[in-house]
């Protein structure tokens, strides 16, 4: 049995390179200078030698199975790439939609920005209780017509001719009118108006003297007065009566022009005067302090004075209309 081993390893020897001779060799006499423990191989170069001529050996060579020292050589030797070690590469950031994406927030805080800035811009230049826009006239010597939606301004104390659903506690028990300090205000819309029983339409002129009569824009009631007590100073009454097709002669007020202007315009100073009575549209500082709390009396007085004068405000100012 020796003796057919011999024979196989000479077979083999023969077969086998010198340089794989070489380290068979050198394996077997590192075991055997310690036994019982793998010999770590410090030859790196014979190693890789080795393992080259053995992968392109002939076929009766791969049948051999390699030795435990070899694996355990290559397995812990320090340093040595043993095989093919894939290393993952450094994690990418998170792909966020692009909802997410800080450019596309921006952008919607921009949009938001800008439809409110429409909004406030919307806002201010519409009086949302009318539908009418609030606005002044920028260029002087704009005529009123009739048809005219505007408001009546105080010259000396800047508050507007002003009417709401109160009824006075005295005097007539009708519609109560005041002062009001307020530009941004629905009730403070008057619509100009000819007189009763005439031919005058919308978008005519109207000059110095002519009769017009003024209908509350939100209650639809006629600026009106009579001979009934003021409840603060106890001059001559002013109060809204009537309705969208009641009215009378107690709702006409003559036009009069200061200064040497012919027709109504939004710079001119005017005077009301109530036509039945004679009395002309007044105000002062006298305030109510209950139900109309910060609003000034409106009364009729019988004489001319600086606090009877009121200038075209905000409104909607109709075009003359041309005649044919």
């Amino acid at each position: 049995m020796s003796a057919h081993r011999g024979r196989v390893s000479l077979r083999l020897a023969g077969a086998m390179s010198p340089d794989v001779l070489l380290a068979l060799q050198t394996e077997k006499i590192t075991q055997k200078s310690r036994p019982g423990r793998p010999q770590i191989d410090r030859n790196p170069q014979i190693a890789v030698k080795s393992i080259t001529v053995a992968s392109s050996a002939s076929p009766s060579l791969t049948r051999r199975k390699p030795s435990s020292s070899s694996y355990s050589s290559s397995s812990t030797e320090p340093g040595r790439v043993v095989g093919r070690v894939t290393i993952p590469s450094r994690a990418s950031e998170p792909q966020f939609p692009f909802w997410q994406q800080t450019w596309f927030i921006a952008l919607l805080l921009a949009m938001a920005m800008g439809f409110l800035c429409l909004a406030v811009f919307l806002f201010l230049g519409l009086d949302l209780d009318t539908g009418y826009a609030a606005t002044t006239p920028t260029s002087e010597g704009v005529e009123i017509t009739y048809g005219t939606v505007l408001k009546l301004m105080h010259e000396r104390t800047k508050f507007r001719l002003h009417s709401h659903d109160v009824p006075y506690g005295s005097g007539s028990g009708q519609q109560s009118v005041t002062g009001f300090p307020n530009v941004d205000d629905a009730n403070s819309y008057w619509i100009v108006r000819p007189q009763l029983e005439t031919s005058a339409r919308q978008g005519d002129s109207i000059p110095s003297g002519t009769i017009v009569r003024l209908h509350h824009m939100r209650t639809r009631k006629w600026l009106h007065s009579h001979l009934h007590a003021s409840p603060i100073s106890g001059n001559q009454e002013i109060s809204c009566f009537g309705g969208e097709h009641e009215s009378d002669t107690g709702d006409h007020w003559r036009v009069m022009i200061e200064g040497s202007g012919k027709t109504w315009k939004q710079d001119q100073r005017v005077r009301l005067q109530h036509v039945d009575t004679g009395a002309y549209l007044h105000s002062h500082d006298k305030k109510y302090q209950r139900i109309a709390g910060g609003q000034q009396e409106v009364c009729g007085v019988r004489d001319k004075r600086a606090d009877n004068v009121w200038l075209a405000a905000e409104g909607v100012y109709l075009p003359v209309t041309e005649t044919k």
